[in-house]
């Protein structure tokens, strides 16, 4: 077989993979009501096609990093996607709710390998300099992906079929593999470290219980008795696993390069906090138009979906000035941009017209476009490849949970205020963008915080700008 450069194989079947893996999370929720339709249940029982799915990324995602030292990252990267796509063509085949929902967990295992592990076979591929273009191309993924999400879903769903949403990723993962498997690089180095089983016991069971309350708290109350003891039990193996990760010599998670590397903290931070304002805002936005404008679901991600070319087209620009402003002459202004951005959505009303909602998803993206990419970028300037595959687990985790809790607050804060005489719900969706903008602002304040000199690796010699700050 002819060889490729591994700077075009590695992009190649990290995008299509990982937006396979992401979109999954979006996708699903379009479909559900016919989903319960389709078996015979109640809307709420549909929900757990949902819950497995994340509770799955949640105990697989920490143990990336090990799997990726022991096994190497084309290993665990391709087993992930083959995974992945096997148990994608089991959903589309269920014929039961049950069967379903064991699918998707065997889906979410695939799908919480291939995003952290997909991260550093492309960060151990380009040097810091080179990374601004390529996180340009991480950062497309990840956003077009729950971006097209509810459209994709809207238009299979009503168009042929909802077990659609599954098959459609038999073709394009199966391609990637197919390419991975002949093109992709097996890394010589393979470190034998030792299995962290106690750390994988406290992660896994710590963030699922974590995410289970996060999910079910906002639609069926914090005081529902499971949602209250596994958001205690979630809390309390956490705080045991940062003991104990502290004090192990191999850890699961390499909780002291947090302490010791002051970059991959402040921008895992920002990461953490921004995720929780603009996801939050993209769960929050199709929930307002379907429940209180009235739209369908299609519309509804028509409406929405112009957010990621705001994105994509930004980031054209932002790759570029990167290397001479650094991370935070970016991120400032993205994140106080958004802050205003969403208060404009706090201010939509039932007559507002539907183009400048669109104008408003379109900013946000434009905004949000100036923080993504120097934040990932900044984030890896400095850590050592050796602990490139642990520093991408942690990442990886703390952007799940930082989306998690985006979207719990703000359906908190939406369902505790209820309907109001103006419109049903209008000012409890008003305050939830208000909250969202709120957390947009705090990851201001972190972004502030930021050296660029801390970015240098990853900024072109002759362009650094000297650190100010």
């Amino acid at each position: 077989m002819p060889k490729l450069s591994q700077k075009i194989v590695v992009p190649v079947v990290y995008v299509a993979a990982v937006f396979m893996s992401i979109l999954d999370s979006t996708v699903v929720n379009v479909t559900l009501p016919v989903i319960a339709r389709r078996f015979d249940v109640q809307p709420e029982q549909g929900h757990a096609v949902v819950i497995g799915y994340l509770l799955s990324l949640a105990v697989f995602m920490p143990a990336s990093g090990w799997l990726a030292e022991r096994f190497g990252v084309k290993r665990v990267f391709l087993t992930a996607l083959a995974l992945f796509v096997a148990a994608s063509g089991l959903c589309g085949l269920a014929m039961s709710l049950p069967e379903l929902v064991v699918f998707r967990v065997v889906q979410g295992a695939g799908g919480g390998l291939l995003v952290p592990v997909g991260m550093t076979m492309v960060l151990r591929t380009f040097a810091p300099v080179e990374r601004p273009r390529a996180t340009r191309l991480m950062n497309l993924v990840t956003i077009l992906a729950p971006a097209s999400g509810p459209v994709l879903g809207g238009l299979l769903t009503v168009r042929l079929s909802w077990r659609y949403v599954f098959l459609v990723n038999l073709p394009i993962g199966a391609l990637a593999f197919l390419f991975g498997l002949l093109f992709l690089h097996q890394t010589s180095d393979v470190v034998a470290r030792r299995f962290d089983v106690k750390g994988f016991l406290l992660s896994g069971f710590g963030f699922a219980a974590a995410v289970y309350s996060l999910s079910e708290g906002p639609d069926r109350g914090w005081t529902q008795p499971d949602v209250i003891v596994t958001g205690l039990l979630g809390v309390a193996l956490l705080t045991t696993l940062v003991r104990v990760e502290l004090r192990v010599p191999g850890p699961l998670l390499n909780l002291r390069l947090v302490g010791r590397n002051r970059p991959f903290r402040t921008h895992s931070v920002v990461t953490i906090l921004n995720s929780g304002a603009f996801l939050g805002v993209l769960y929050l936005m199709p929930q307002f138009l379907q429940t209180v404008r009235g739209f369908d679901p299609l519309e509804s991600g028509l409406t929405t979906f112009p957010e990621a070319l705001g994105v994509v087209l930004c980031m054209q620009l932002v790759a570029r000035i990167y290397p001479r402003v650094g991370p935070r002459r970016l991120q400032l202004p993205g994140l106080l941009g958004l802050a205003v951005i969403i208060c404009g959505m706090a201010l939509i009303g039932l007559d507002t017209p539907r183009w400048q909602i669109i104008a408003l998803m379109f900013a946000a993206g434009v905004s949000v476009g100036f923080v993504f990419l120097p934040t990932q970028t900044a984030a890896f300037a400095t850590v050592p490849a050796e602990e490139l595959g642990q520093a991408s687990a942690l990442y990886n985790v703390g952007r799940q949970l930082g989306s998690a809790g985006g979207v719990a607050g703000l359906s908190t804060v939406v369902a505790a205020l209820g309907s109001d005489g103006d419109g049903p719900g209008l000012i409890a969706y008003h305050a939830g963008f208000f909250t969202a903008a709120t957390l947009a602002l705090l990851a201001a304040a972190v972004a502030i915080t930021t050296r660029d000199a801390d970015a240098a690796p990853t900024m072109r010699p002759r362009e650094r700008v000297a650190d100010r700050g």
